[in-house]
Parts: structure tokens; sequence; C-alpha cells
């Protein structure tokens, strides 16, 4: 009992190590990204290629200045950036990112904790995200950050509504809410080739809930500012900072372990390189999507923005799910 209480604790703590430096590093991926799309330079003086930009970042803003609102709403002004970074952690605890590994005769997989409601579970995380960001403009006391707040409920409920759907045809064909069994299934063949138009939604959709380009209406910077953040600096500002990257991790992690296979090789000569190998970089590549997406499109007005979501990807989520049930009956079925 005492020694699975250790592993959980090891791998609890190696997790959030992982996860806190590729948040860190993603900052400085998304600076150079940027810096090279608009043909400029990114980072350059903060040691050897800029390897120590996220430490000079973090350093910066720890020492800032820590301005309150002097009429913010004190308990959840303060509780908002908290709660932006937590869906994150949670959420880390049940992707898979290897098989096991055999240490000291006791095999331990490469999982935090593997529940046969995995999906369910992480759906029900990532809706604490939306919190955050309402409770941070609304709690300000100030009319820009509260509008970011709104949109983003709003929006929030668009596009979770369409990541839900477009998970819904993988979690049919697979018949398993466990992200360990849907990993498994595509030992194979990738979830992608059977459902091409469900990842793309998920994309699409999960880009919306980060609150990316060209989907950041709750920030806008040239309407409203800074958004729901406008009013916070210092470490709370770095909490939604912090918070935003996190989330990209997350949702690309998922990604992988729904669509691309999880720690799988994607070509069997290849199958030597170790699983979480794999699973790291299948999990920067669709990271460095994220980034590329962000500085290449234009953002949406407000009503593109929710018409898109009502008008176009619903029925498509919805057509999938008929698609994906109809072929099911074929070749179950005979017809």
């Amino acid at each position: 009992m005492l020694l699975a209480i250790v592993i959980a604790v090891i791998k609890m703590l190696i997790l959030f190590a992982v996860l806190m430096l590729l948040v860190a590093y993603g900052t400085l991926a998304e600076r150079k990204v940027s810096g090279h799309i608009q043909d400029r330079y990114g980072p350059l003086y903060c040691g050897p290629k800029a390897l120590l930009q996220p430490f000079a970042d973090g350093l910066k803003l720890f020492f800032k200045e820590d301005i309150v609102a002097s009429r913010s709403d004190k308990f959840l002004y303060f509780l908002a950036p908290m709660i932006a970074i937590v869906p994150a952690i949670l959420a880390i605890g049940v992707i898979p990112f290897g098989e096991s590994v055999t240490l000291f005769g006791r095999k331990i997989p490469l999982v935090m904790t593997d529940i046969n409601v995995a999906i369910l579970y992480l759906l029900a995380v990532s809706s604490f995200s939306v919190y955050a960001i309402v409770f941070g403009g609304w709690s300000a006391n100030s009319k820009y950050p509260l509008l970011g707040g709104l949109r983003s409920a709003a929006q929030f409920i668009s596009y979770e509504l369409i990541l839900g759907l477009s998970i819904m045809g993988v979690l049919m064909i697979v018949g398993s809410f466990s992200l360990v069994d849907i990993v498994h299934y595509q030992r194979h063949m990738w979830m992608v080739v059977y459902q091409p138009l469900a990842f793309i939604l998920y994309m699409i959709a999960a880009t919306a809930e980060l609150n990316r380009l060209p989907f950041d209406l709750p920030e806008a910077e040239s309407e409203l500012v800074g958004g729901y953040h406008t009013e916070y600096s210092s470490m709370k500002f770095a909490m939604f900072f912090l918070g935003e990257y996190a989330n990209m991790v997350v949702t690309s992690a998922v990604a992988v372990c729904l669509f691309l296979g999880g720690w799988y090789s994607p070509v069997a000569f290849l199958a030597w390189i170790p699983g979480p190998i794999w699973f790291l970089i299948k999990v920067v590549v669709i990271f460095f999507f994220l980034l590329w997406v962000r500085w290449t499109y234009p953002r949406f007005r407000y009503d593109q923005l929710m018409g898109f979501s009502w008008k176009y990807l619903l029925p498509l989520s919805l057509l999938n799910i008929v698609a994906t049930g109809g072929a099911m009956l074929f070749i179950v079925g005979g017809v």
C-alpha cells in the first residue's frame, strides 16, 4: 500500500514537472514561431538561442508590481487566476503517455490513473476553465473585462457542444470511455483515418475553447484592451497566461490519444522508438499547429463566431455521428 502511494506521488510530480516545462517552453515556441511567420526575429538574448527566456519572463512577472482593482470583488478576483490552471493539472492525471514499464519487478502503467469514464472526467474538468474567465471578468468591476467574460461564456457553451459531439464517433467505434482503451484500439490504424471530419471538428472546437486566434474574442486586444484579464498584473496575470498554455498542452495530448494513435509508432519500422517519445512528438506537432493557426488567420467578428458554430459545425457534427452509426450498422449488420 505504501509503495503504491509512493509510486503515485512520483508519477504525479513527474507529470506536473513535464507539464510546467512544456508550458514554459511553449511560451518561447510561440514567440519564435510568430517571429518566423512574420519574417522577424523572436527572442535572442536570454541564454544560448534564448533558451533562458521563459525563466526571465517568470522572474519579471514575479517581481512586477501587483496592482489590485480597488472596486473589485476581492474573493473572486483572487480566485479566478487560481482556477485558470487547475483544469489542466487535473486533466493530466488520466492521460496515458505509454504502455507500462517494469521497475524492480513491478509493472508500472504510464498513466496516473486509468478510469473507465476518462472522457466524461475530461469534459467535466475542462468546463472549469470558463469560470476563471467569467469570474475574472466580472469581479474586476470594469467594463472591458466584463464584456470579455460574457463573450467567453457564450463562446464556451457553443463550442463545448461541438467538442463533445466531435468525439462521439470515436466513442461509438471503440465502445469505451477509457483513454487507454481508445489508444489500444488504434494499435494498427489511427482513429483519424476512420474519423477525419471528427478530428477537424475537434481541432476547431478546441481552438475556440482555448480562446486562441481566430477565436480570441474574450481577449480581443484591439477591442477590449485585454479582455477578462485587463485589470490583472504580476503573478495573477501570469496564472492566466500559464493556464492558456497548460490547456493547450492538455488539448494536444487528448487529440493525440483520441485520433493519432497515442504512443504507437506511425510506421512499423520505427516501433523501436519508445512510446512516450512518440507521444511527445505528436503533442509537439499539434501544439505547433495551434501556434501556426494563431499567426495565420484573422479574428472572426462575434456574429461570425457564433454563426460558424451553430450554422455549420453543429450540423456537421450531427452528420458525422449519423454517418458513423450507419457505417457501423452496415459493417456489423452486413446490410
